[in-house]
């Protein structure tokens, strides 16, 4: 007997801000129910699918009742009795009776959901994890980014630069990076109480000292790495995430820098400097604004050969804009977030696009999230390489963590992996 849906039900909940967000539940007709919780971005990209917000005074205008009454009438009536098991038609299907290049109508927070709690659906109706479903067996576990210090949107201080992110590059398992992170995260916390700072924590988990710049930052995490017993670019790695939209000015085109306004040239040269004094940054993303293609080009031509260059608000997970960017040069590793294209199809179209030209893709988080742990599975089952999930703090961060923990011991760590095919084997 095939299984179908028989329902899908939006609700209005909260995010880990406190802004309202939408949940939806996906009904099958063998039992099955799944639930699915949708992020929401505070540095979004011009460029992103729509979110619906009610408007008006409720809640300051951020209400989703919209999205949810658009889930439980028009999107609830075209899914039901429909196969949950085929994603692509599915996912096609809510972008057609949208009808929008930008998911503006139904609004791509109730799309994504519906998208999200479909795939979890079929996955638990064929009893199988979500990782395996989405992915079959080329799986591996990420390289994570947990972002430490906070600046720009995500925190009230100095810093202009958004994200100071640690990562694991000296690690035998995840769970061993994993350690390595929190030890190097407890560390910085005292290396920022001893300079007489507050470690109040921003909207991803973490640090938000009022430090003067971006320099100050990162010496921070220098020496937070040194003093937890890891040398720096060796064990762990720096990168960071500038969401420089968020400083550029678009009347005089120039950028508003931590008491310096300064042209592109003026900016690269600041990056060079950063790169030259820490060589353990590894990686770089959204180092110029969004629609400052040229000085992205720039950026990427000189330290690309050097560092990882990720690009987020300029092309917001949308395959159109992957495909410019490589024909562009304009990077050479792509930032995933599910609700900037809004269907679980288009991501995976977008990630298998990059990998094919040789782009790597990092997974993300959002500044609003819930504690849904689908981009820890979804990272897995496409074996994107990266994940970027925020600080070891705060639930809705570390259950993305716990969960790939989980998967891990599933799966096996790396070690074990590579012990069923030792070199000396002769397959012949």
């Amino acid at each position: 007997m095939s299984v179908y849906i028989t329902e899908v039900k939006g609700r209005e909940i909260y995010d880990s801000r406190g802004n309202p967000t939408v949940e939806v539940n996906c009904y099958l007709s063998d039992g099955t129910v799944s639930k699915a919780e949708v992020p929401s971005g505070a540095s979004t990209g011009e460029k992103e699918a729509v979110e619906l917000r009610d408007g008006g005074n409720r809640l300051n205008g951020k209400g989703v009742l919209k999205a949810i009454k658009n889930i439980n009438t028009e999107i609830n009536d075209a899914l039901k009795d429909r196969s949950p098991f085929n994603q692509a038609a599915i996912d096609n299907l809510m972008i057609q009776l949208d009808g929008t290049p930008n998911k503006a109508r139904l609004g791509a927070n109730a799309i994504l959901g519906v998208s999200m709690a479909v795939a979890r659906a079929a996955a638990l109706s064929l009893h199988e994890p979500l990782y395996r479903y989405l992915g079959g067996c080329d799986l591996e576990l990420p390289q994570t980014f947990h972002n430490v210090i906070n600046g720009g949107k995500h925190a009230d201080n100095g810093i202009d630069i958004q994200e100071f992110m640690i990562t694991p590059v000296n690690k035998t398992s995840f769970r061993d990076g994993f350690e390595k992170i929190v030890n190097t995260y407890h560390t910085l916390k005292k290396v920022i109480e001893d300079a007489g700072f507050t470690t109040g924590l921003g909207d991803e988990g973490g640090f938000a000292p009022n430090l003067k710049n971006s320099e100050e930052a990162l010496q921070m995490l220098h020496d937070a790495i040194t003093k937890a017993g890891y040398v720096p670019g060796k064990d762990i790695a720096i990168a960071f995430d500038s969401a420089a939209s968020s400083f550029y000015n678009k009347e005089d085109g120039k950028y508003h820098f931590e008491g310096h306004v300064w042209g592109g040239d003026e900016m690269l040269d600041y990056y060079g400097k950063l790169l030259d004094e820490f060589p353990e940054i590894i990686s770089a993303e959204d180092p110029f604004d969004e629609n400052d293609w040229d000085n992205f080009e720039k950026f990427t031509a000189r330290f690309g050969n050097r560092i990882q260059v990720v690009a987020d608000d300029n092309v917001c997970t949308n395959p159109k804009l992957v495909r410019k960017a490589i024909k562009d040069k304009l990077c050479n590793a792509v930032l995933i977030k599910v609700n900037q294209i809004g269907t679980i199809t288009e991501t995976l179209e977008t990630i298998r696009l990059a990998r094919k030209n040789n782009y790597t893709t990092m997974i993300s988080h959002r500044s609003g999230e819930t504690g849904d742990t689908f981009i820890a599975d979804l990272t897995v089952a496409t074996n994107a390489a990266e994940l970027k999930s925020g600080a070891p703090a705060r639930s809705e961060r570390v259950e993305k963590y716990n969960r790939l923990l989980e998967i891990e011991d599933e799966l096996g760590t790396e070690n074990e992996r590579l012990a069923h095919f030792p070199n000396n084997v002769d397959f012949d």
